[in-house]
C-alpha cells in the first residue's frame, strides 16, 4: 500500500498531466479560451513547462492575441533556443504581428536547425512574399555569403525583452482609413465588422450580459478589436497597393490567379497538412498534380523551379514512405537529392539524405544507411541535430554487430548532447554505449552507462524508459556477478 505522503507527491503530478491533456484537446477541438484556462492551470504546477507554453502560445495566435503568443514562445525557449517548437511558434507570432523581416530570420534559424521539418521552410517562403509585397519586388538577388557569424550568435538567443515590449507597444493597429480599400482587404468579414458597429450603437443591447455573465458591449468590442488587427495584418502582409501593382490575373486557374509562388506555397501547405493528419493517399495525390505543373513551367516563371520540384519529389516521397511503398519513395528522394546538388542546397541535400537513409534502416539495409548518414554528417552544424545522426549510425553499427564503432559513435553522441544539455538524447546515447559495451562483454562499463541511463531517464520521468533501462541494468549485473 502506498503512504498517504507518496499519494499526495504523486498528485500534482497526475493533475498536471489530465490539464496538459484537456490543453490539447481543447486546441484540437479548436475551443481555444478553455484551452488556455487549461494550460495556465497546468502551468501553476509546473512553472515554465515548454509543451504547455507553446500549446498557449497556439491558442493566442488563434485567438489573435499575438502579443501574449509571442511571451509564451519565447518563455519556451528560456532553457533551450534551439527547441524546434518554440522556435516556429516565435517565428508565428511575430509573422502575424507584421514583423515579417524578424520572422523571416527565425523561420531561417529554424530551417538551418531542423530542415526536415518542412513548416519552417514554409515560413521563409510566405515571409518573404510578405515582405515583397509590402515593398515592391526587387531585381537583387540576396545571398548568404561573407562572415555571418554575428547573426548566427544573435539567433541563437531569445529575443531581448525590451525589445518584446517595444513589440507590443509601439505597433498599434493602423487600419486603412478609405473604407474601401478596407472592404477590398476584409473581403466577407467586411459585412461582419458594419454589423458589430451598428450593434455597438444599440446602447440597449450593449448593456446585456452572455449567460457566462461577460458584457455584450465587451464581446462587441473584442470582436472588432479583432477584426481590426487582421485588417492591419493583411494590409501588411498583401497591401491593396501591392496588389494594384500586379497585372489582372484569370480567375479560373489558380496557379494564374495568384502566381506561381504563391500557389506552390498554398499547394505545398496543403499536402503537408494531408500528410501530418494521416491522409498519406490525399497528399501523394496532391504532390503528384502540382508535380506534372510545376514541370511545365518555365524558369522565368518561376525562377527556383529545381528547388520546387525537389521539395515536391521529397513530399512524394514521404506520403510513399506512409504508405509503405519503399521503392518508389527511394526514387523520389534520390531525385530531390539530386536536384539539391545541382542548386547547391545544403539544406536540401541534407534533408534529402536523411530521408534515403530512414528507408534504408527501415528496410534493413544498414550498410548502405551508414554510407548516406556518414555523406549527411558534414551538412550538420547544430549539436543537437549531430547528437541524434550520431546515434543513428551507431545504432546501424550495433545492427550489424560491428561493436566497437557502435561504442564510439555513441560516446561522440554522448558528447554532443552534453554539448546541447538534452536529457532525452543523453539517455539514448548511453543506452547506445552500454549496449555496445554489453556486446563487447565490458560489464563495468555497461552497468555504469545503464546507470547514467537511469538517472537521465528518472529527470524526465519517462517511467516506460525507467522500467526497460532497470530490466536491461538488472540483467547486465546478473551476467556480471
Amino acid at each position: 500500500m502506498e503512504s498517504s505522503a507518496e499519494q499526495d507527491n504523486q498528485k500534482p503530478k497526475g493533475v498536471f498531466s489530465t490539464l496538459l491533456a484537456d490543453g490539447n484537446w481543447m486546441l484540437l477541438k479548436g475551443e481555444y479560451q478553455k484551452a488556455v484556462d487549461s494550460y495556465t492551470a497546468a502551468l501553476t504546477l509546473k512553472a515554465g513547462d515548454r509543451n504547455c507554453l507553446v500549446g498557449r502560445s497556439k491558442c493566442y495566435l488563434k485567438m489573435g492575441q499575438h502579443e501574449n503568443a509571442l511571451r509564451d514562445a519565447e518563455a519556451s525557449l528560456a532553457g533551450d533556443p534551439s527547441y524546434s517548437e518554440g522556435l516556429y511558434q516565435r517565428a508565428e507570432a511575430l509573422y502575424y504581428m507584421g514583423e515579417f523581416e524578424y520572422a523571416l530570420l527565425f523561420y531561417h534559424k529554424g530551417r538551418k536547425l531542423r530542415p526536415q521539418i518542412q513548416e519552417f521552410r514554409l515560413g521563409v517562403q510566405k515571409a518573404q512574399e510578405a515582405i515583397e509585397n509590402s515593398v515592391g519586388p526587387s531585381t537583387v538577388k540576396l545571398e548568404v555569403k561573407g562572415d555571418l557569424s554575428f547573426l548566427e550568435k544573435d539567433l541563437d538567443k531569445t529575443l531581448p525583452l525590451t525589445d518584446i515590449e517595444h513589440l507590443m507597444t509601439t505597433k498599434k493597429p493602423k487600419t486603412p482609413k478609405n473604407a474601401k480599400t478596407t472592404k477590398l482587404l476584409l473581403g466577407d468579414l467586411y459585412s461582419d465588422k458594419m454589423y458589430l458597429e451598428r450593434l455597438l450603437k444599440d446602447e440597449g443591447l450593449g448593456k446585456g450580459q452572455t449567460r457566462r455573465g461577460q458584457r455584450l458591449q465587451d464581446v462587441i468590442k473584442s470582436g472588432l478589436t479583432y477584426i481590426d488587427t487582421c485588417t492591419e495584418f493583411w494590409n501588411k502582409e498583401k497591401p491593396v497597393s501591392a496588389q494594384k501593382r500586379r497585372p489582372k490575373q484569370k480567375k479560373e486557374n489558380s496557379a494564374d490567379n495568384d502566381g506561381p509562388a504563391q500557389f506552390l506555397l498554398t499547394s505545398l501547405q496543403d499536402i503537408d497538412a494531408d500528410l501530418a493528419s494521416g491522409k498519406a493517399r490525399a497528399s501523394l495525390k496532391k504532390a503528384e498534380e502540382v508535380l506534372k505543373k510545376v514541370q511545365g513551367w518555365s524558369e522565368k516563371e518561376l525562377p527556383d523551379k529545381k528547388e520546387a520540384l525537389g521539395n515536391l519529389h521529397s513530399s512524394i516521397g514521404n506520403a510513399l514512405m506512409e504508405l509503405g511503398n519503399m521503392d518508389k519513395a527511394l526514387g523520389h528522394h534520390q531525385e530531390d537529392l539530386e536536384l539539391a546538388k545541382q542548386c547547391n542546397l545544403p539544406e536540401a541535400m541534407s534533408r534529402a539524405l536523411d530521408n534515403i537513409a530512414r528507408i534504408y534502416t527501415q528496410t534493413g539495409q544498414y550498410e548502405r544507411a551508414i554510407d548516406v548518414w556518414e555523406e549527411k554528417l558534414p551538412l550538420v552544424t547544430a549539436d543537437l541535430e549531430q547528437t541524434w545522426l550520431l546515434h543513428e549510425i551507431g545504432r546501424c553499427h550495433l545492427e550489424l554487430n560491428h561493436y566497437d564503432e557502435a561504442r564510439d559513435y555513441g560516446i561522440q553522441s554522448a558528447a554532443a548532447a552534453d554539448q546541447t544539455d538534452d536529457v532525452k538524447w543523453k539517455m539514448n546515447a548511453n543506452v547506445l554505449v552500454a549496449q555496445s559495451e554489453l556486446k563487447r562483454k565490458n560489464f563495468d562499463s555497461s552497468v555504469a552507462h545503464f546507470e547514467r541511463a537511469l538517472l537521465h531517464a528518472r529527470a524526465q520521468e519517462d517511467e516506460s524508459a525507467m522500467a526497460a533501462i532497470q530490466k536491461a541494468l538488472d540483467e547486465t549485473r546478473l551476467l556480471h556477478q
